[in-house]
């Protein structure tokens, strides 16, 4: 990206792309540009993702109807059914799973620990789970525990950093005695999106189950987990999903294998039957059984508002306003970041990249802390580099432009102050 004879896509390139963008609309329907908010570009729709205006209608309409008026009935006339049918909603809507797969339920961290339990009692006798060590912080420590609990060993895999887990690195780390491979579909750093189908049969020729976290996936790229045959996926709401800060997750787990499953935290809520309170526990037979204590409401009505408007779009015209916005930036940050020593470590193939993009820079630190205070919302990942999150229902073109715009001058800025 060093060359300066790169044309950069202009301001009225920016505007036409939002004017043909059959998706633009969706913007309005979420609340942006406020004047006192002091954001410039919001490029972080990746961590957490911008509020639904039907989210604030809905959550204030079950606070004084259904919590202030019917009380306790609400659960008996709604709330009960809420884990199952937003996990309905998520699994047709995102994830490509049947009906009675999917459960909001806890944080990513609680349902993936689920699931790694849940997987490896799936293949007894077998001793070794497989992960990548370039994962998300969480993903490691989790998994890290739940091979301690059950005296097993971690394989890690050593994929590029820049890049991410592909067959070829897999591979070798596969052998008869590997219950579990638990992956990220895109990695959290590089946004390099993972051959979910060749993976998972590679797994399975092995002899073993996959356990895949979708939560830099789901609501930005296709997934397609019956498809793929997928064991168990987990994967958070409140990127591309729009759930709000702190909302709960969602755990997969293919029909086939609802009679055999056994997790690790059993609950009134996982029970055939939730009033029952009997001595024993007895699970539900169907994904219900992933359930552990009381759900989240308010989280849960916050979640299914996000996926409709996920499902009122649609994950291909999504996926494919993700490629759009990723290739502006891209375009943008050639013509006028390279020359400044500015470098694309996600991938320039569409097809192995997510809705975010990461910049290697040796200011990143400093580049992102400014950026920031002049309201362009990115994040910076250490050591050394810039991320931003292109949300395609809620990112215009022109907001990407801006924010590119922006970075130029920034940077330009402090490198001058550093020489």
């Amino acid at each position: 990206m060093s060359s300066t004879s790169l044309r950069a896509p202009t301001r009225e390139d920016a505007a036409g792309l939002d004017a043909r963008d059959p998706l633009a609309s969706y913007r309005d329907r979420f609340v942006c540009d406020s004047p006192s908010d002091g954001v410039l570009a919001y490029l972080d729709g990746n961590s957490l993702g911008r509020l639904p205006r039907t989210t604030v209608e809905r959550l204030h309409e079950v606070v004084q109807h259904e919590w202030g008026g019917r009380l306790i009935r609400s659960w008996q006339e709604t709330w009960l059914r809420l884990p199952r049918q937003v996990g309905d909603l998520i699994g047709s809507a995102v994830l490509g799973a049947a009906p009675g797969q999917v459960v909001v339920a806890d944080s990513t961290s609680v349902c993936l620990f689920k699931a790694l339990h849940a997987a490896a009692g799936l293949r007894p006798g077998r001793t070794v789970l497989v992960a990548a060590d370039t994962d998300f912080p969480t993903d490691r420590y989790v998994l890290q525990a739940v091979a301690e609990q059950r005296g097993m060993a971690v394989r890690w895999l050593a994929p590029d950093p820049d890049g991410g887990v592909d067959p070829g690195v897999l591979e070798p780390a596969l052998g008869d005695d590997v219950a579990v491979v638990a992956l990220s579909h895109v990695d959290y750093r590089s946004a390099y999106v993972a051959d979910l189908v060749t993976v998972t049969a590679m797994t399975h020729a092995a002899g073993a189950v996959t356990v895949w976290d979708l939560s830099h996936s789901a609501g930005s790229v296709p997934v397609g987990l019956d498809a793929a045959t997928v064991d168990l996926a987990v994967g958070c709401t409140y990127k591309y999903l729009n759930g709000g800060p702190g909302a709960p997750a969602y755990l997969y787990a293919a029909t086939r294998h609802h009679g055999d499953l056994k997790q690790p935290v059993p609950g009134w809520f996982g029970a055939a039957d939730v009033f029952a309170m009997a001595a024993d526990f007895t699970p539900a037979t169907g994904i219900e059984q992933m359930l552990s204590g009381t759900p989240s409401v308010l989280g849960l009505i916050a979640v299914r508002e996000g996926v409709r408007l996920v499902a009122d779009a649609g994950m291909v015209a999504i996926a494919a306003k993700a490629t759009g916005l990723t290739e502006l930036a891209i375009a943008l940050a050639d013509a006028w970041l390279g020359p400044l020593g500015v470098t694309l470590v996600s991938p320039r193939d569409p097809v192995l990249r997510g809705a975010h993009l990461v910049l290697r820079h040796p200011e990143a630190r400093r580049w992102s802390d400014q950026l920031a205070a002049d309201g362009v919302i990115g994040d910076f990942r250490n050591p050394d580099l810039w991320r931003i999150g292109l949300s395609p229902l809620s990112t215009s073109y022109f907001e990407v432009w801006t924010a590119m715009d922006t970075a130029r001058t920034v940077l330009a800025e402090l490198m001058e102050e550093r020489s």
